[in-house]
This record gives structure tokens, sequence and C-alpha cells, in this order.
């Protein structure tokens, strides 16, 4: 199978996800905004659950900005991998030339032709590891954010019952107090109020933060499997890989030499024909000669000539 049909954009569809998402949620808060105000802002005898909240929230949007840099990071590093396949396809010299050579897949062609022209061995588990270890400190801080985003919930619950229970304490030192009724509602209401922040917020931000890994580990593996189908055979040299160039190259010989013999077959052949063509010639040679001399022959007898002999003993008696 060629490993481009296999490497569809993953991370813009997971992008595209959380816009669609941040879009809902923005609509859901417009549409009940009347009951959020009473929630959340009204009746608020202190602004510890403003604050827990707002925290929650912050910490939320923190780690979904997070996330879409790393995801638009990825969609990048996709499209470079993309066209440094393609280029393998098309057998260009430098397929790394037209893609960002700070991608992964153009560092990791650098690295290894460095290694080819150093003959020095290509370690493809040492490579996969270090570039595992370093794309894991991307999602860092999305990761410290998505364990801690539902403490935050428990925390403010637990401010919350402390507020209730502060009210709890000074109703029962006054029989009739409407102060502590009021702080005793305001801290159920803000333990409530932050421990349904902190899970829808958790919920969110826990889905697209698996989703980030999902477009990491895919992406890592698609790195990993072109260079052990495609560059590995190109800069790998062991005893195998040797042994296979070299029955290769025996092949080769074998057939440059039944080549050479067929033309060496054809070149006698030739010979052999030029032979006969020569022989002919010469017989045929001898053939206009003969019939040369029969004309000489019947010439001379016609025109009543002397003979050549007779002729040159001849002239010196003239003389």
């Amino acid at each position: 199978m060629n490993p481009a049909s296999a490497m569809r954009p993953y991370s813009r569809k997971i992008l595209i996800r959380m816009v669609v998402a941040l879009l809902l949620a923005a609509v859901l808060l417009l549409l009940n905004s009347g009951f959020l105000s009473d929630i959340y802002l009204s009746r608020q005898l202190t602004s510890v659950g403003l604050i827990i909240n707002g925290g929650i929230l912050l910490l939320f949007l923190i780690g979904m900005v997070k996330i879409a840099i790393a995801l638009a990071s990825y969609a990048g590093e996709e499209r470079a991998l993309n066209g440094f396949v393609d280029a393998l396809d098309e057998g260009h010299d430098d397929p790394a030339t037209n893609i960002p050579p700070e991608s992964i897949i153009a560092r990791r062609f650098s690295a290894m032709q460095q290694l080819f022209n150093h003959h020095t061995p290509i370690n493809h588990n040492a490579m996969a590891a270090s570039l595992v270890a370093a794309e894991s400190t991307r999602s860092g801080t999305p990761r410290f954010i998505n364990n801690i985003l539902i403490l935050g919930g428990v925390f403010g619950t637990i401010v919350s019952l402390s507020i209730a229970l502060i009210g709890a304490s000074d109703m029962l030192e006054n029989t009739v107090s409407s102060t502590g009724m009021g702080l005793v509602i305001h801290g159920m209401s803000t333990a409530l109020t932050t421990t349904i922040t902190a899970i829808l917020c958790y919920i969110l931000h826990g889905y697209f933060f698996n989703a980030l890994g999902d477009v990491q580990t895919r992406f890592l593996g698609q790195i990993e499997e072109v260079t052990a189908t495609r560059l590995m055979p190109m800069f790998q040299v062991e005893q195998k890989t040797i042994d296979y160039r070299i029955a290769e190259l025996l092949r080769a010989m074998a057939e440059m030499i039944q080549r050479m013999d067929d033309r060496q077959s054809g070149v006698a052949a030739i010979s052999e024909r030029l032979d006969g063509l020569l022989t002919s010639a010469e017989s045929e040679r001898s053939d206009i000669k003969h019939e040369l001399s029969e004309i000489r022959g019947i010439l001379r007898d016609g025109f009543r000539l002397p003979e050549p002999q007779e002729q040159a003993q001849t002239e010196p008696n003239d003389r």
C-alpha cells in the first residue's frame, strides 16, 4: 500500500470540531444567559464564586488555545510529510526541497543524510525515542490543565462548603440570623456552580486533549513508517542489504555477459557472411578476368592483330 494514501489530514478535522464545539457552547451560553446570570451572578454575598469560576474558565481557555496551536502545528507537519512522500514517489533527488526545513520529516531526512555521509550506522529506534520525547513536551501545558481542571471544581466545592459552615455557625449562635442563613445558601450555591463549571470544562477540554494525543500518535506513526519503509532502504547499510545488493549486481553482470555473448555471436555471423562475400567477390573477379581475356582474343582474331609477344618482338626490328 502506498503510504501517501493512508496520510489523510487528521489534525485539521479536530480543529474544525473544536471550532464547531466552541461556537455551539457560545450559542448555548447566549441562549441561557438569563438563567446563568441568576446562578452565577445574582445574590452573591462574596466574590469567591466569581474568582473560582473565573479561574476555572481561564485555565480552560489557556488549555484550549494550547491544544489549538499544537493541532495547527501538526496540520503543517502533515502537509510537509505528504509533500515529502509525493516528492519521493516522483523520484526527486532531494525530496525535502519544497517543504519547510524546520519540519520534522525534513530534519529527520537531513539527520539521516549526515549520518550516512559520515559512515555512521543509523539507529532508527534511538531516533524514534528522541522524537517521541521531544514531541511529548508540546502537550505538557494541556496535560497539566487537564489534570488539575477537575481539581478546580473540587477546590471550589471545598471553599464553598467552608463558607456554608461559617454561615451555619453564625446561625447557631444567633437563632434568628439572616446573615448566617444567607451564607449557608450562598456557600451551597457556589459549591454547585464551581462543580458544574469544572465538570463541563473538563469534559470539553478532556475530549480535545485526548484528540490531540491521537493526532500526535498518528503523526509520529506516519513519520516512523516513512522512515522505515522509504528512508532506511536509502541510507541503511547492513550485511543483509549488502548481500541483496551483491546478488543484484551478480544478476546484472550475468545479464550483461549474456548480452555480450549474444553480440559476439552476431559478430561471428557477420564475419562469416563477410568471408562468404569476399569469396564470392574473388570468384566473380576471376570469372570477369577470364571473360575479358576471351573478349580480347576474339577482338584480336577479328581484327587480325598480332599477339602481344609477337608485337613486342617486331618493334625492335623496325627500329
